[in-house]
C-alpha cells in the first residue's frame, strides 16, 4: 500500500511545520503555558488564516474537506510543537458533534464561525463516576414547556476556559448507564446556570469542572436527536483518538530523536555513552516502538470508519499500542536523560508528561485491550451463528 502523501498533503505538512518553526519555538511556548489562560488567542487567528480550523469541515461551509490523514498531519506537527492551543477539543471532537449531529441551519450558522475563529465549542461530557464510559450519565435534563432545565457536573474539560460555547452530554430519559436517553444541548459557555472552575493538568494544558444549575436552554439547542446521541458521541470520541495518538505520535519522534541526539553527545569515560551496547539496544528497542506506532497509526487511518464494528476494534488496537509505546519510550527517553530529564528547564519532561495525558484520554490500555477483546470475541460468536 503507498503511504505517500498527496501534492496537497505535502504542502499541508510543510505549512503546519513552518509555522510551527516560525511562530511557536520552545521559549513561545514556556512563556505562553505560563500566562492565566494557557493558550494564545493570536495563534489561534493565525489557524484560522493557515485554514487550519476549516481541515475537517466541508468545502461547503468553506472548510478544507480533509481527511483523517490531513488531520493526522496537522496532529502530528502539533505534537513535535506541543501546541497547547485546544484544537482537538474544540476543531475536532465539538466540531465533528455539530458536523454530524447539527441540522442544516445549525451547521450553516455555526461552522462558519468555527472556521473563522469566532467561536470555539468544547464537548462536556465525562463525569466524576463515569471515567471512560460514555455512556454513565448522571447530568440531567427535565422537559419543561418547550425548553428543558439542565443540572449535574461535568468534569475535566479540556479548553474550556478558552471556549465561547459548549456542548453537554445530558439524560432525558433511562438510568444512570442506558446507552439510550441521552442527549446533547448547545449554549454559551457564559450563560447562567454554568460554573467553570478552570485549573491546569499535569502536562500544562487547561481543563475545567463545569458545574451546571438550573441552566434553561430552548429546544432550538438541542445537537441531533433527543434520547439518540450515544452512537454518535463514541463514534466522534473514536475519531478524536485516533487524531490524539496522531499527536502522540509527533511527541514520541522528538523523544527518540532528542534521546539519541543525547546519547551521542554525552560523554563518559572519555566516549559518547551511544558506544555503550546496552545503550544502543535500547536506543533500537524505543525506535522499533515508534516505528510499529506508527504503522499501526497508518492502518487506522486508512480503514473503513463508516463501519461501526470495524471502527471500535480499529481505535482500540491503536490506542492500546500507542499507550505501550508511550510509556515505553517516554520512560525511557527519561532514564537516558539521566536528572536532566526530570528537570522543568529541559522539555524532555514536558513532552513526556504530555505523551503520559494522551496514554489516558479516551481510555489506557487496559480499557482498550478490554474492549477491543470484548468486540472480536462478539464477531465470532456473530460468526459461528
Amino acid at each position: 500500500m503507498n503511504f505517500d502523501f498527496t501534492e496537497e498533503q505535502t504542502l499541508l505538512n510543510n505549512m503546519v511545520t513552518s509555522f510551527l518553526r516560525d511562530n511557536y519555538d520552545w521559549e513561545t511556548r514556556c512563556s505562553i503555558v505560563k500566562t492565566e489562560e494557557g493558550w494564545k488567542q493570536e495563534n489561534w487567528s493565525q489557524f484560522a488564516e493557515l485554514g487550519l480550523l476549516g481541515v475537517p469541515f466541508s468545502e461547503d461551509h468553506g472548510g478544507l474537506g480533509g481527511s483523517p490523514t490531513d488531520l493526522m498531519i496537522v496532529m502530528e506537527q502539533f505534537g513535535k510543537g506541543l501546541v497547547v492551543e485546544p484544537y482537538l477539543p474544540s476543531v475536532i471532537l465539538a466540531g465533528g458533534l455539530i458536523k454530524n449531529l447539527g441540522s442544516k441551519e445549525q451547521t450553516d450558522q455555526i461552522v462558519p464561525k468555527i472556521i473563522s475563529g469566532d467561536q470555539r465549542y468544547v464537548f462536556a461530557y465525562a463525569e466524576h463516576q463515569s471515567r471512560f464510559d460514555l455512556f454513565d450519565v448522571k447530568t440531567s435534563a427535565a422537559k419543561d414547556g418547550d425548553s428543558y432545565v439542565i443540572n449535574g457536573l461535568k468534569s475535566v474539560v479540556f479548553g474550556a476556559g478558552a471556549a465561547t460555547h459548549i456542548i453537554i452530554a445530558a439524560r432525558t430519559s433511562g438510568d444512570q448507564r442506558s446507552k439510550k436517553g441521552i442527549t446533547l444541548f448547545m449554549t454559551e459557555i457564559g450563560s447562567e446556570g454554568i460554573t467553570l472552575q478552570n485549573y491546569p493538568t499535569i502536562d500544562e494544558y487547561r481543563a475545567s469542572e463545569v458545574i451546571i444549575e438550573n441552566l434553561k436552554v430552548s429546544k432550538d439547542a438541542i445537537l441531533g436527536k433527543v434520547d439518540e446521541a450515544y452512537e454518535v458521541i463514541e463514534e466522534e470520541v473514536d475519531r478524536s483518538t485516533i487524531a490524539a495518538c496522531s499527536e502522540a505520535l509527533g511527541i514520541l519522534e522528538v523523544l527518540k530523536d532528542a534521546t539519541t541526539d543525547y546519547c551521542k553527545n554525552r560523554k563518559q569515560f572519555g566516549q559518547p555513552i551511544s558506544k555503550n551496547q546496552v545503550i544502543q539496544f535500547r536506543l533500537v528497542d524505543m525506535m522499533m516502538e515508534y516505528e510499529q506506532a506508527k504503522s499501526i497509526l497508518y492502518m487506522a487511518i486508512t480503514s473503513d470508519l463508516s463501519n461501526p464494528d470495524e471502527r471500535r476494534k480499529t481505535v482500540s488496537a491503536l490506542k492500546s499500542r500507542m499507550g505501550k509505546a508511550i510509556k515505553f519510550v517516554g520512560e525511557n527517553a527519561i532514564q537516558l536523560h539521566g536528572g536532566m530529564g526530570m528537570t522543568e528547564e529541559y522539555m524532555i519532561s514536558h513532552y513526556f508528561k504530555r505523551a503520559t495525558m494522551i496514554g489516558v484520554l479516551f481510555g489506557n490500555v487496559d480499557y482498550h485491550m478490554k474492549r477491543f477483546i470484548e468486540l472480536t470475541q462478539s464477531n465470532i460468536k456473530k460468526f459461528e451463528n
